[in-house]
């Protein structure tokens, strides 16, 4: 028996991908037809097409009790849908969140991929969420932008930028594992001149032990790696996947969604449409975008079903 593997249809990006249709072929992943809901689902999701995903998630697709879900959903236009999947939690957890961008914004206070985490963090059972690897340019005036400064210090939120110049504030200081407030500014300790290994001992010493689930946005990898509908970092899929499982070891596993292939996007609204176009460039994919995708994706199951046999993974 596999890792149970959830393939969620909101735009067509992953059933052309190979390893994903042999998972299906195989019986090894569930395949949750939703293309009808995705264009009302992009960038915002609202409360009744949720509530019909959820419908259709649940009539399909029953992982037995204990069992850790993987979650593949298409395009990072549906991140929002992270904190969604983490309503089915009945224990405490910790949130590790991959991603080129904090999506911490206050502003609208909707279900929307730039701000998810805010909706995670309602969620009493959510202790912590440790964002790794955002180098967008959220960190210029974060006040101006909404970000949740708040929950970074209170502690409930870590940054841990692959790449941030400082950022001006005006507010109180911002002081936490992953930067610290000096002369009117908070300094990122930066990942891509770090110890990635020191950085590793430290997380995973500091961590609380119980509940993980992993979010992973693949816009956080190179272009080599991933090809996405938004800027894209600097982390490579090894460092993460490394990550994933030297947490697990100590922790037990609640799930992982995975996000972040690319797709053209498609909206039945001018509110999406401009929320769209007003947020990020336009895309050109290389005429390889699926076979790049599909290979990352193969190596996240590949991940999943070597931690499964060494039972790190839940099953």
């Amino acid at each position: 028996m596999g890792v149970p593997c959830l393939i969620l249809d909101l735009d067509g990006s992953l059933t052309t991908q190979p390893a994903l249709a042999h998972q299906v072929q195989q019986g090894e992943a569930v395949l949750v037809s939703a293309r009808d809901l995705g264009p009302r689902l992009r960038i915002v999701g609202g409360r009744r097409r949720l509530a019909a995903l959820r419908q259709r998630i649940d009539a399909a697709f029953s992982p037995k009790d204990g069992a850790a879900p993987l979650i593949f959903y298409g395009s990072g236009d549906f991140h929002h849908l992270a904190a969604f999947f983490l309503q089915t939690v009945r224990e405490p957890v910790t949130v590790l969140h991959f991603d080129n961008h904090p999506d911490w914004t206050g502003f609208p206070a909707t279900w929307n991929c730039g701000a998810w985490v805010n909706r995670a963090l309602e969620n009493p059972l959510v202790q912590r969420i440790v964002t790794i690897g955002p180098a967008s340019d959220d960190f210029v005036r974060p006040e101006w932008q909404f970000a949740n400064l708040e929950a970074v210090r209170s502690g409930r939120l870590e940054v841990h930028p692959w790449h941030a110049e400082p950022s001006r504030i005006w507010g109180r200081p911002v002081d936490g594992p992953g930067c610290g407030t000096r002369d009117g500014a908070i300094h990122w300790h930066n990942l891509d001149n770090a110890d990635w290994d020191a950085f590793c001992d430290d997380l995973d010493r500091r961590l609380p032990s119980g509940g993980l689930w992993v979010s992973l946005d693949k816009d956080v990898l190179t272009p080599e790696e991933a090809v996405t509908n938004w800027d894209q970092g600097g982390m490579n899929l090894d460092a993460v996947l490394g990550l994933v499982r030297r947490l697990a070891q100590k922790r037990r596993l609640l799930g992982m969604d995975v996000c972040g292939d690319y797709s053209p996007p498609v909206f039945r609204d001018p509110f999406r449409w401009f929320l769209s176009a007003t947020d990020r460039d336009s895309v050109q994919p290389p005429d390889n975008t699926s076979s790049i995708n599909d290979g990352t994706n193969r190596r996240i199951l590949a991940m999943a079903d070597e931690m499964a046999r060494e039972r790190i993974w839940p099953l």
